[in-house]
Formats: C-alpha cells, sequence, structure tokens
C-alpha cells in the first residue's frame, strides 16, 4: 500500500502548540524540516524501552502511545503524544537509555531532529528551553497524579477520569465520538485494571446512559456525571 502524501512538518513547526515555534528563523535553518517526515503505520515501533535515543521525535500528525512493560510482559500506557507533540527528550537530555516505548496507535508522521541540534538550542534559546522544562514539569506532575489516583481512586473513578482526560486531550469527531479510538486491553491498560473490569464497567456506564459504544469508538452522553464520579470537581 502506497503511503499517503505526507503533511508539511514546517507547518507544525510554525504551530504555537510545538516546542519548535520557539526557535528564530536562523535556527530554523539548521533543522531540515523542508524534508518529508517518517511514516510509520499503525502498530509501529518508533523506539524501544532501553534503547539509545539519539534525538528529539516531533509529531507532525497520527497518535503515538508511549508505555512500558512490566515484569510480566503487561503494557502500562503512560500518556499519548499527537501533533506537536515531542518524545524522547528526556533521554536525549540525560544520555540515558530509553524509560519507555512508542508505538504509533494510528497512522503518523514524525520528523526526527537530531540530539547535538536540540542540546546547542537549549544551551542559546531561552524560550526554548524553559518550554522543555514546563513540558518535563508538566509530565511529572500528571505522573503524580496517576500515582494518587491508582493508591487513592476505584477502578470505576479511575475509568471514568480517563475517558474525561480523552475528552480533554483529543475532543470530539463530527459523530460526538472521541477522536481516539482504543481497545479494551489499552483502555485497561491506562487504568491499571484487567481487561475484563473495563469490559464490565464501560458496559454499566453505557446502561446507565452515560456514554454509547460503537467498537472502538466512544460517545460521551452525561459529561457531568462522568466527572462526578471520577471525583474531578473536588
Amino acid at each position: 500500500m502506497k503511503n499517503p502524501i505526507p503533511p508539511s512538518a514546517r507547518e507544525c513547526f510554525n504551530d504555537s502548540s510545538c516546542i519548535f515555534s520557539h526557535l528564530s528563523p536562523d535556527e530554523l535553518t539548521m533543522i531540515p524540516i523542508d524534508q518529508d517526515p517518517d511514516f510509520y503505520r499503525r502498530g509501529s515501533v518508533i523506539y524501544t524501552e532501553g534503547s539509545r535515543i539519539r534525538g528529539f521525535y516531533c509529531i507532525v500528525s497520527g497518535i503515538i502511545k508511549i508505555y512500558k512493560t512490566g515484569f510480566d510482559g503487561k503494557e502500562q500506557i503512560i500518556r499519548f503524544a499527537k501533533k506537536g507533540d515531542i518524545m524522547g527528550f528526556r533521554s536525549t537530555i540525560t544520555h540515558e537509555p530509553a524509560c519507555t516505548t512508542a508505538q504509533a496507535l494510528e497512522d503518523a508522521y514524525i520528523f526526527f531532529v537530531h540530539g547535538d541540534l536540540v542540546l546547542e538550542f537549549v544551551k542559546e534559546n531561552g524560550d526554548f528551553a524553559l518550554e522543555l522544562l514546563q513540558i518535563a514539569c508538566k509530565e511529572l506532575g500528571e505522573a503524580n497524579d496517576y500515582i494518587t489516583d491508582i493508591a487513592q481512586k476505584t477502578v470505576r473513578e479511575r475509568l471514568a477520569e480517563i475517558i474525561i482526560h480523552l475528552l480533554n486531550e483529543f475532543n470530539l469527531d463530527q459523530e460526538n465520538y472521541l477522536k481516539i479510538t482504543l481497545t479494551r486491553e489499552e483502555l485497561a491498560n491506562i487504568v491499571g485494571t484487567a481487561t475484563e473490569s473495563v469490559i464490565r464497567l464501560l458496559s454499566e456506564f453505557k446502561q446507565d446512559g452515560l456514554i454509547e459504544l460503537k467498537g472502538r469508538k466512544i460517545k460521551i452522553l452525561d459529561e457531568k456525571t462522568l466527572v462526578r464520579i471520577a471525583n474531578l470537581n473536588n
């Protein structure tokens, strides 16, 4: 199957949501952004846990799931990356092996920026360095919230919170379904529970009129009640 026409990396880099939008015109000329980004089909692995990452991966289009693998081989999804997001910056800055695996959840175009350039931007561009620090702090905060949720919230509460989080992160399509589609196993890997528990709870949410299911697609019918179940108002 022929790859689709790649989107413009320049358009993505100029988007205010992308960290590379903080680069000056001279700095942008140091990156070959007029070259086509790399194409990854759904299911393709971009990098693996324990590998050496030599730079930043910038998402031009598509959705990437980032996860860790437990000793039993089970995935624990840490977060998702979408257009304008970056991956691999921790390993690039610290020169340590990757602590996660990144896999395309849907067909994606990704642009790679070499680590030497990234480190030069960090040293010379204060806005770029500050944005990178803010991204790192945001991810740390989300990790702390997740640890608290695992310890203090029920599986039902965590699933409701994940559905609301996906709504805020990816929004809705024209039919009012979440713009991200996940398998029941992937949902379980985010929530931190068994797949059977997620299947049962989704069925309960559907019966209670909170959501509508169409295969992997989820439509939110009662956002306020899901927020209340997730204890997000406290």
